[in-house]
């Protein structure tokens, strides 16, 4: 009888995927991929409609099942906060991401849970979400510091963190993110830039108006005097509550012309748009995974990021490291003095691209998926 790894994949069927999608994704192809001899992989779904199955099963064809929940995704999240459902039965289940079957088990008959830790926000940053999933988060870590037989983090700087939010004592595990699937460039390129209009020289950074994701320090860094007058292309939304991007630049002294905004949802776009960048800028003051810069590295774009201790782990100095000080004094004054370094000067914007390129290779799904597999035989 095969052995069976139960991977959680509703979050591929969400309304908005988002980033645990696509690290869904990814990693239940590669755990699917790189399944040992006699093992297989199960998915997990909540109480979808037909197309949402049909959708699953044709995306991830080496499941040797889907199990469909009872409850739809909503009412099973509030039932698995709070233990109120036995759903989806026991075995080695994975989730890639707090959204699991917490609940009391006997490792000893083969039953073992493993959840997974994006970021901290909750705890850090209660103010970028809303209170329901504040509190959804920090009742769902309470139920894994009880039930879960390990937790994956992204990098050692989170795991570090979490040490300081709740105890799991030896069950965290440090199992790396990689670039989303299909990043890279596609033949059509020229033309995918011919439609974005993109200029010759720009930069690009992630993130919304969030203070924490530090894109109005980069604003701020790019209105300064003697700054590089070179457009920006957010990759986020223009909007974050009342805040408008283009208002915002133009307070910090950027002309709205030479900023704008992208959602892009296609690899092969977001490859386009990044791949022809003069330097990929990660400003942010709180990280959990740096998966943005190993996409830039792996695309041999030069960057410049801040100091963010999970950047600093990514990078190992494949980028320009940018300290942001105590409450951010002078921080803007660092990041434009950064990005001129890089703007200004060929050869360093070489050695980076190079560094960055080679920095990439340190980070697959394959392997992370090996090493979930070891991981739940180890359990």
């Amino acid at each position: 009888m095969p052995t069976t790894l139960r991977m959680i994949v509703d979050q591929v069927v969400a309304p908005v995927p988002g980033a645990i999608g696509r690290y869904t994704e990814a990693l239940t192809e590669s755990l699917i991929a790189s399944a040992p001899s006699g093992c297989q992989v199960e998915g997990i779904v909540s109480s979808s409609l037909p197309d949402d199955y049909d959708r699953l099963l044709a995306r991830f064809p080496g499941l040797s099942g889907l199990y469909k929940t009872s409850l739809a995704r909503r009412e099973l999240a509030a039932a698995w906060q709070f233990g109120l459902t036995t759903s989806p039965g026991g075995g080695m289940v994975h989730a890639p991401g707090l959204f699991a079957p917490l609940r009391r088990h006997d490792r000893s008959s083969g039953d073992q849970t493993v959840v997974t830790v994006h970021d901290l926000l909750a705890w850090t940053h209660p103010e970028s979400l809303t209170a329901t999933t504040v509190s959804w988060h920090k009742g769902m870590l309470k139920r894994a510091r009880k039930h879960a037989d390990a937790v994956v983090v992204p990098t050692h700087a989170l795991a570090e963190r979490l040490a300081m939010v709740a105890d799991f004592g030896d069950r965290v595990r440090v199992i790396g993110t990689a670039p989303r699937l299909g990043l890279k460039m596609p033949r059509d390129a020229a033309d995918r830039a011919a439609r974005f209009a993109l200029p010759r020289d720009y930069l690009v950074t992630s993130g919304s108006l969030d203070p924490r994701s530090g894109v109005v320090d980069l604003l701020a860094a790019l209105g300064r005097q003697g700054a590089p007058d070179v457009p920006l292309v957010v990759l986020g939304p223009e909007n974050w509550g009342e805040l408008h991007l283009a208002a915002v630049a133009e307070e910090a002294g950027v002309a709205p012309g030479r900023v704008r905004a992208l959602e892009l949802a296609d690899p092969a776009d977001l490859a386009t748009v990044l791949s022809g960048a003069t330097a990929y800028v990660a400003p942010s003051h709180d990280e959990g995974a740096g998966t943005s810069l190993i996409e830039a590295f792996h695309l041999g774009v030069p960057v410049v990021h801040s100091d963010t201790p999970a950047y600093v782990e990514i990078s190992a100095d494949a980028g320009r490291a940018v300290e942001i000080g105590d409450g951010g004094a002078g921080y803007a004054e660092r990041l434009a003095g950064a990005i001129a370094d890089v703007v200004g000067d060929a050869d360093l914007a070489e050695r980076l691209s190079v560094a960055g390129t080679d920095r990439a290779h340190a980070f697959s799904w394959r392997d992370s998926a090996e090493r979930v597999w070891a991981l739940h035989a180890e359990i």
